[in-house]
Formats: structure tokens, sequence, C-alpha cells
């Protein structure tokens, strides 16, 4: 098998030239660790390869496993592989190894998944882009100068550069829908708990956390979560094993209450400018939708987004600075200490002086908003909004200037953090850092399940996505409209992208 046959398959159509013989388990291994070592060092997706340990594992794969003898990669974050270097995309856990898998890594392995490596994340999954002080930065295959999003950001980049067909990903405000947009991919955020995190973790920032992966095509990702999906042991969610997300693709959606929306109470209180492009992907995705057969209205969710992106923003502050306080438990180096960038640093020391009841309060907004789109799904099966308010942005484009760096570090002095946050600190913090990605962390809070459609190219050649946030607990609903519309539209003609081909 050659790179560029290999490339044309998802991961259900290589389990299936595998199942039939066609393939060999090897062959297909060492394509993707050929592909890896040919086109990473342009790309820049991948941190670390693991090959032949993976190839020692490859053996132990049940033939009758639905992913078996296709090749993954995990994000450098959460995802533990016992005794292999996991840094959390930190110069402060570069050394560090976790002593055990997590349940997340023992299924794709019982799945049948060769794992060969990780992908690179912003340190500590904390933004928007992918671009590590400590690790290369991902490039986007669409064009090479735009960012490929995050925090998932090399994940989404192997995957459109065909290094592999699907990646696992993981979305704490958008982390796996916002690089499936920005770099044409289909990403799905599953309902809170439905994928566990232990058995290090029970719950990673409230619950807000949810892994699973960017993919090609929408039945990789269902196959996937029939795969990995259900509590394990000691976990915080009582969320029983399902089966049957890929089964609900086999028949279209009877006709859905689709309420369509801009995403204006998100975004215009943060300043947000909605880009013509992505006001176009939306009223196209909706057009599409009802030429489907289904009804389709514009309807804004009922949220503040104000209040909700200050929720957001101290549940986040508070969690960045426990973080740190791990590291220092995990490594023994003192937080004064870690090798940690400015921007990181100086969050976190907002993050020590917010008052509990701040917190708490915080949480009880989460608790409000999930509670108003509750009943907002009594009238409305899906909602249709942006994913991000614009395209791809350049690489460095977004990262925090010397001058904003030098800025933060005043609050070093002690006293400053607390004078900061009365002074609104949090609120300009909420529109530097979600102005352009406003419409995501809606679904991280409420705890609902929301994926990133690709359904658009601007006319300078950068994938818009089209985000569908169903109700709790609602993925097979969204998974089976969401096939639908990609045969409606074929999408996957668009990938994997050829620049790096010769």
């Amino acid at each position: 098998m050659e790179i560029e046959e290999y490339r044309r398959h998802d991961a259900l159509g290589l389990a299936e030239l595998v199942r039939k013989r066609e393939v060999s388990r090897e062959e297909v291994f060492d394509v993707a660790c050929r592909a890896i070592e040919r086109d990473n060092p342009r790309l820049g997706a991948v941190v670390r390869t693991r090959f032949e340990r993976a190839r020692a594992e490859a053996g132990a794969v049940a033939a009758e496993s639905p992913f078996a003898g296709v090749p993954t990669l995990t994000k450098d974050l959460l995802m533990a592989i016992e005794g292999e270097p996991l840094a959390f995309g930190s110069a402060a856990l570069a050394e560090w190894k976790p002593p055990v898998d997590s349940t997340l890594v023992s299924r794709l392995r019982q799945a049948g998944f060769s794992i060969l490596g990780q992908t690179a994340t912003p340190e500590l999954g904390l933004m928007g882009i992918t671009e590590p002080r400590a690790f290369p930065h991902p490039v986007n295959p669409w064009h090479a100068g735009h960012s490929p999003g995050g925090s998932s950001g090399g994940a989404a980049a192997a995957v459109a550069a065909g290094l592999v067909p699907l990646a696992m990903a993981g979305d704490g405000g958008g982390s796996i829908r916002i690089p499936a947009s920005y770099c044409g991919l289909f990403g799905l955020k599953p309902s809170r708990g439905r994928v566990p995190q232990g058995p290090m973790h029970a719950e990673v920032w409230q619950g807000a956390v949810v892994e699973h992966a960017v993919t090609r095509s929408v039945r990789d990702s269902a196959a996937l979560l029939d795969a990995i999906n259900g509590m394990d042991e000691g976990g915080p969610y009582p969320v029983r094993r399902e089966q049957g997300f890929l089964a609900a693709l086999e028949r279209p959606p009877e006709p859905l209450r689709v309420a369509v929306s801009m995403g204006e109470p998100l975004g215009k209180p943060l300043g947000s400018m909605l880009d013509p492009e992505v006001r176009q992907a939306v009223e196209a995705a909706a057009k599409t939708l009802e030429g489907l057969g289904h009804h389709v209205e514009w309807a804004d969710p009922p949220i503040d987004g104000e209040r909700l992106a200050n929720a957001y923003l101290t549940l986040y502050l508070g969690h960045l600075s426990a973080d740190l306080a791990w590291i220092a438990r995990e490594t023994g180096v003192p937080v004064s200490r870690q090798d940690i960038e400015p921007s990181t640093r100086a969050t976190a020391r907002l993050g020590s002086s917010l008052p509990v009841r701040d917190y708490e309060l915080a949480k009880r907004d989460w608790n409000s908003a999930a509670r108003a789109m509750g009943a907002f799904h009594r009238h409305y099966d899906v909602l249709l909004m942006p994913v991000t308010a614009a395209p791809a942005p350049r690489l460095e484009e977004l990262y925090p200037p010397p001058a904003h760096e030098r800025l933060m570090s005043l609050l070093a002095i002690p006293g400053l953090p607390t004078l900061a946050l009365k002074a609104g600190m949090l609120g300009h913090l909420a529109r530097d850092a979600l102005a352009r990605t406003p419409f995501t962390q809606l679904a991280n809070l409420t705890g609902q399940p929301a994926m990133s459609l690709p359904l658009h190219v601007t006319a300078q050649g950068l994938p818009v996505g089209v985000q569908a946030v169903g109700a709790m607990g609602d993925e097979g609903r969204l998974l089976a409209l969401a096939a639908q519309v990609e045969a409606e539209v074929c999408w996957g003609r668009h990938l994997p992208r050829p620049w790096l081909d010769g």
C-alpha cells in the first residue's frame, strides 16, 4: 500500500480492507509511519512517536475489533499511556510519565487501534490556537500560514493532511469543534460524562471537558463513540454504555425542528465581528437542511452571553490555578519555579485570587444556562449557529504579544490580582480570549452534544464549519443528521489536503 492510496480511506474503510485481506495490518501500519515521517517535519502535528511500542502492541489486537489495524494518534493532554511522556503541551511536564493507561486509551486498544504517537496542544490545552513554546507549532494543511486552531490543533492538522484517518481530541470550550472548523473536518463533542476520563481524573473543568475525536467521516465518529462511551469504575456520572450510534446512520432522521442563529446573544457582549463568509456558511447550511425536509426558523438561544463568558472564565481561572498546584505535586517543582509560559502563569495568579464564593456562583450560572437550553429544546431539536466568528487566523496572530505578557507579569505584585479582578479584569479577559470563538463554550457549560460540520470553503481557500447543538444525550440524532448532510454535500471530496504531496 502506498501513502496516496492509504490517505483515500477513512478508518472504517481501512479496517474493512484489513478484514477482507486486501491489505495486511502490517502494511497499513508501515504506510502510516512513513506518512508521519515524511510529512510531519513540515506539518508539526505530532510531538512524539511510539512506532516500535505500537508495533509490539498490534499483535494483541483481536481480528473482530471494529478498528483492527487502524492507526491513530492521541492528544498530548489527559490521554495517559502508562510509563510514557505526557507533557500537556508544557515544558513543566516534559519528563512526566503517568503511572497507568487512561480508560480511554484502554478502550482504544480494545477497539483495535494502533496508537502511533501524540499530537500537539497548547500549554495545558488553554487556547483556541496551538502554539506552545515547548513544542513545534502545527500548521493548517489548507494554508500553511494559518493556524489549525486549538486546543486539538495537532490532531486536526494530522487528519486533514492524511497522516491518520482519525485522531483523538478533547473539548473543554470548543477544542474539538474549533480545529474541525478550521481544518474542514467533522468534529463531535459528546454529552457531558459520555466518555470517561478515569482513572486519574473524575471530571475535568467541572465536567466541561469531554474527549472524542476529529474525523473525516461521520461514520468513523459514530463507530468510535460506540467503542469508547460509558462510565468507568468510580466515574462521577451514571452514563451507562450505549450502543447504536453507528446504526443510527442507516436511515435519515425524521423531519427536525431546527433553530438557526448567528449567535448574537453570545458574540455581541464580547464585541465579536462575524465574518461574511461565516454568515454565508450558516445561511447555506440552513437552506440545505430545509431542502432535506427539516423545519427551519430563526431563533436565538435564550442565553446571556456576557454572564456565560464570565462564568466560563471563572471556572477556567480556578482550574488553572489548581493545575499548577497539581504539577507541583506531581513533579516536585514549586509553582514559582515551574517552566510555565508567562501568560499561563499570569492567568493562574488571577485564579489563585478568586473567592470560592465567585467560583460557586459561576457554576450556578452554568446550571441556569443548562435549564434555559433544556426549555429551548422542547421547541427545537437542533440549534444551528457558527462555530467561530471567522475562518482560521494566521499563525501567531492570536498569541499574546510580548507587551501584553509584560503587562500581565505585574500580577506578580502581591494584592494586584485581587484588585484586577475587582476592577473588571474578568470581562477584559473574556473579550480578549473569546471574541473570536464565543459560540462553542455554551455546549460545554450546559453539557449538550455539539458538532462542527465542514460545509463551506472561503474564496481564500479556508474551511468554515457550521455548528449544530442537540439536546442533552441526543448524539444519535445529531449523528444521523450529520450523515444525511454529508451524503448531500459530499464534503469528503476535499480531504486529505494535497499540499504535502511530492
